[in-house]
This record gives C-alpha cells, structure tokens and sequence, in this order.
C-alpha cells in the first residue's frame, strides 16, 4: 500500500494566481518502490521553553537508512481543541532552526536521517501546546 500526500493551495492575495494541487507517493530513493518505514504517527505535548526532540536518530527502534527519502509531517495542533495562533514552536534538525509552527501551521519536509540530525521543537513560551508528527523512512 503506497504512502501518498496531497497539497492543494488557493489565495487571493495574486490576481491571476489559480492556485496549486500536488500529490506525491512517497517512494524509495531513485525508485518507484514504495516507502517501507515510519515512526508511526505520535504526539508531544510541550510546556516549557526548551528544546526536546521530536526524533532522536540514534535511537530510532528501526535503522533509517542515511540520507535517502525520508520525510517527516509536523503539525502544530494546540491544546485541548484551542489552537492558538499565538504559540508558536521552532522546528529545526541538529539544533538549526528549519521555522515556526505557530497554532494550526504544519510542514513536510525531507530529512537526511543522519544519527546526528535529531528533529527538535522549541516552544516560544511556556504554553501548552500539542504537536503531532510522523516519520517515513526507508529501513537500513
């Protein structure tokens, strides 16, 4: 079974602009064979301002591979129902900041799996917030 995501985007702010709709198969590096990994799907809850990692690559049950076609989904759910658009988390890989998930924001982005590259979430302040994410890898 293939692992598909799909992106649609529609604004008003470019005149002419008639928006854009992707959809990928997340598949093995240089191949049409399906992605065969994943952290499963979890949440982490935060509530202070310091940095903690979302994945710890040298820690992960099943080996990534190093620098194939990993991605990873974070999403910035809120707390409790509240999604505030006031909190925001700064996402990075080995400490460097990638951007912010403020309250509803979510990414996908690709990962190298280095087992130095763990991915981190930095509140910017001491709320509550809820994030939920997923890896998909391919197994070493």
């Amino acid at each position: 079974m293939a692992t598909t995501c799909t992106i649609s985007i529609g604004s008003d702010i470019l005149s002419g602009f008639g928006g854009i709709s992707e959809s990928m198969t997340l598949t093995q590096a240089g191949t049409v064979t399906d992605i065969d990994s994943t952290t499963g799907f979890q949440r982490r809850k935060l509530s202070a301002t310091g940095a903690v990692d979302l994945v710890t690559m040298a820690s992960e049950l099943i080996e990534p591979k190093d620098s194939v076609a990993s991605k990873i989904y974070i999403r910035n759910i809120g707390f409790r129902g509240v999604i505030d658009k006031s909190v925001g988390v700064t996402i990075g890989v080995k400490s460097e900041p990638i951007g912010k998930l403020f309250g509803g924001d979510w990414m996908m982005m690709p990962l190298t799996c280095i087992d130095a590259d763990d991915v981190t979430a930095t509140p910017d302040t001491d709320d509550t917030v809820v994030l939920e994410f997923v890896m998909f890898f391919e197994e070493a």
